[in-house]
């Protein structure tokens, strides 16, 4: 996700991905900043896919209320 180009900043990404773990468990790794610099890189654990899955679409649909936007999606269907 990023946000549109606004003048005199930088557009923002957001990026989610699913990832499972070792111990079978699921991690939805968040990584997000100003496009071209340094992103901050945040993981949180889940027991099972479907509540990574919830999570997931969760933090997509409040960036999207913050005024980012889908820009490439893997795996599922666009909103």
């Amino acid at each position: 996700m990023q946000t549109p180009p606004v003048e005199g900043k930088n557009p923002r990404f957001y990026q989610l991905l699913l990832q499972p773990d070792l111990l079978g468990g699921w991690n939805l790794v968040r990584e997000s900043g100003p496009q071209g610099g340094r992103g901050q890189v945040r993981s949180e654990h889940f027991n099972t896919r479907e509540e990574a899955e919830a999570a997931l679409q969760r933090r997509r649909d409040d960036q999207a209320k913050r005024g980012y936007r889908v820009v490439f999606t893997r795996g599922e269907e666009q909103p």
